[in-house]
Formats: structure tokens, sequence, C-alpha cells
């Protein structure tokens, strides 16, 4: 009989929005924007009260406004939000060692052998959950299955304050009748592309053969190949330390001038700086990615003497990149990434912001 691995993936619901609602009862039943204002800015994070309108992370204020007009922004805190995920994450560790935090807010734990002694891993998430609960006053969902894949998506299942378990004799057909769009790791334009190609559930990526995807999916094709049959073999990894963080925006029509673009620029600055403080690091190295109307790509990069996580300092290298040279086309995408990132034994100095009097 084959033995599999037994891995949880834990993800707070609502994580900034439940906070600033568990901290403030007058916001509680609302809906709530963390960040981001009605005028310009990037959401952070959205209530399920204003999920309802279609608001979500990463819409700008303004067009959320439209969607919900009883919508209360509030300023993220970082720091409270640090120290809630600390609470949460102590507890991971009361019951195994083998824990891969993804931000603050979620992480995938491989309970095989765990320091309980306990058989079921969907008993332990429902503990988990409990303790979680009793300690902040959060409510957290869980997916549990025999790889961090399948384990990922089951955690959206029964979200808030839910979880679901996919056996090892359900993986196949969970699989088989999952929206190709629900799949971990298939962004909307790679989804997008699937459709084209008459790809719209598990059972018609499993259907497809693996040279017919490396012909229209490149290096990608062996890992779609494997997870339309359940296979991820990716184990559980402690103390992970990301390489890069980006943020893009694809625009719904071509920009053909650098003015257009640096107003893009602006929220992709805000977007990289909320991701890169909820990792807790800083990066030296900056690039910037353009993607022309024909589809060529082209990257351009600095590596700054000292560590930056802060928007404006996000913005002004990037905009020194954009006009380091002209234009060579229409532009359809652009983003900036931070790599050569500080981990825990290099400390970012801090740099004294310039402003003009």
């Amino acid at each position: 009989m084959p033995t599999y691995r037994k891995i949880i993936h834990i993800d707070m619901d609502a994580f900034y929005a439940s906070v600033e609602q568990l901290d403030n009862p007058e916001l509680r039943g609302l809906p709530i924007a963390v960040g981001g204002n009605e005028i310009r800015g990037v959401i952070s994070a959205a209530s399920y009260e204003a999920r309802k309108f279609g608001v979500r992370s990463a819409l700008t204020g303004s067009v959320a406004i439209k969607r919900c007009p009883d919508l209360i922004f509030v300023k993220p805190r970082f720091e409270r939000y640090k120290e809630i995920s600390k609470m949460v994450h102590s507890i991971f560790y009361e019951y195994t060692n083998l824990v891969e935090p993804l931000s603050l807010d979620e992480a995938f734990l491989d309970v095989t052998e765990n320091k309980k002694g306990m058989k079921s891993a969907s008993l332990i998430a429902e503990e988990i959950r409990l303790k979680i609960f009793e300690k902040t006053g959060l409510t957290a969902s869980a997916g549990i299955s025999t790889n961090k894949f399948i384990a990922k998506i089951a955690s959206d299942y029964n979200k808030p304050n839910g979880q679901k378990t996919i056996n090892p004799d359900e993986i196949e057909s969970f699989i088989e009748t999952l929206e190709i769009k629900k799949f971990f790791g298939i962004g909307q334009k790679t989804a997008d592309k699937m459709y084209h190609l008459g790809i719209f559930t598990g059972l018609d990526l499993k259907q497809k053969t693996l040279e017919f995807l490396e012909e229209h999916f490149g290096n990608s094709a062996q890992h779609y190949y494997n997870i339309s049959r359940g296979i991820h073999n990716s184990p559980v990894q402690p103390n992970r330390i990301p390489k890069s963080i980006a943020a893009e925006r694809t625009f719904e029509t071509n920009l053909t001038s650098e003015v257009f673009l640096k107003d893009k620029l602006n929220f992709i600055a805000e977007e990289l700086d909320f991701r890169l403080k909820k990792r807790g690091v800083s990066g030296k190295t900056i690039t910037l990615k353009i993607k022309y109307s024909d589809f060529t790509v082209q990257t351009r990069s600095e590596t700054l003497p000292y560590f930056i996580s802060n928007k404006d300092l996000i913005f002004d290298a990037s905009l020194k990149l954009l006009y380091q040279e002209k234009l060579r086309n229409s532009v359809r995408l652009i983003g900036v990434s931070m790599t050569n990132l500080n981990n825990k034994e290099t400390k970012p100095k801090l740099i004294q912001l310039r402003f003009n009097f």
C-alpha cells in the first residue's frame, strides 16, 4: 500500500481586513478596504462584505468605490499584521517544524510525522484553526491533501472559516472536474490561452499529450502535464526565502508614451511596496520589464548601494529606468521587480527621504 504525505495549507480569512474589524468593532459587518483611497492607490485587502461587490486586492481605489459606493478605506498597519502573524505561526510549530510560510497570512505544513503523534491531518487542521481563533479572535481556512498543489486549492473551497480534505482516492476526480482558472499557479493570461486551446477543466488538460503542451507552453508543459494528474512532488520547505518579488500590469489598450506609463508605474510601485512589506524584505536590484505590442520584452536594471522597499524610492528608481532610453514600440505591459533581497542575516540600511520645501 503506497504511503502519502499529509500536507495542510492554512490561509487566514481576509487577514488584513479581518484584523482591522477585530481591532475596531465599528467596522464589523461593513465593507472595508485596506489601502488605497477614493481617488488613487491600490487596495491591499478587502473584507468579505466588500468582496460581494467585486472589490478585491490589487484593484485601484477609484474603481473599488464605483463598485461599492459605501466602501470604507483603512490605512494598513503592517506591524500589527506581523504581530498577529507571529502568534499564528507559533501555533503551527506546536505540531511540526516543517512549515513553509508563503506570506504573513498563509503557510504549508507537513504533518506526516508530527509532534502530537496524531494520525489525522484533518483533525490537526481543525485543532489549529480552533487555536488560532482562541488566541487571536480571527478565523482561518484549511486545505488538506497529499501535496501542496491540491492542499492550496482545497483551502479555498469552504472559505471563510472552513476546511476541505481531498483524500488520495478522490484526487483524480477532483482534478478532472476542477475549472482551469481555479488551478493554483494558472493566472488569467494562461487560462485565456488554455480556453482558446479548448482546455476548460482538469480533464481537458489531462487529455492533452505532453508534446501538445510543450508546443504551446514550452518549459511549463511538464508541470501542467503532472498537475492534471495530481502529481506535485515539491516538499514543504522551511525557511524558504523568495529570490524576487514583482508587480506588473497589462493594459487594455497599448500605451505609446512615457507620460502615460509614468502614472502606471506609480500604482505598480505601490503594489510592490505592499508585497515587499508583506514578506518583510527589501531589495537592492530593481528591474523594469517592458512588453511591447509585438510581444517582444525588454528589461532594464540597476543595482542600488542600499536596500529599499519604500514606494517613493521604488517609483523614482523605476522612472529613471523608464527614461533610460526611448520606447521601441507601443507598450502592452509594464512591470517592476526587486531582486538581491535581504535575508535575516543582512539588515537594510535606513535611507532618509529627501523632500522639496
